[in-house]
């Protein structure tokens, strides 16, 4: 069983990827060549929706290729007749390639959109 820490997503500025599992569209999961693992993910509750909205670039480009370059988050949010969006964008970048993943949460601005970043210890 895994449990996990959290940490800021600049952490993994430096390390190298040796893959990455993106099987559901509410998490992603890298692993790195220090043996270590850290989740990308949205723990959903009632009212929100907090999902895997595009990745823009190849995975393929960061894995085994050098140490990160480039671990980046940033966000916005809109307002609109009470409801809120916040898009999420998370860019990693290797010498060889780009990749942004972009996150799109929705509530009625009462429940979190936020994405959380963890690395996956054993329990």
């Amino acid at each position: 069983m895994a449990s996990w820490d959290s940490e800021g997503f600049s952490t993994l500025l430096g390390r190298t990827l040796t893959s990455v599992q993106h099987d559901r569209d509410d998490e992603v999961v890298f692993h790195c060549a220090d043996g270590t693992s850290w989740r990308l993910f949205h723990s959903q509750d009632c009212c929100e929706c907090v999902v895997v909205h595009s990745v823009d670039g190849d995975f393929a480009d960061l894995i085994g290729t050098g140490p990160l370059v480039m671990a980046e988050e940033a966000d916005s949010h809109e307002s609109d007749s009470g409801d809120s969006v916040t898009w999420t964008f998370y860019k990693l970048a290797t010498v060889r390639g780009y990749v942004t993943i972009t996150w799109r949460g929705e509530s009625n601005g009462h429940y979190s959109e936020s994405v959380s970043f963890a690395r996956l210890v054993d329990a």
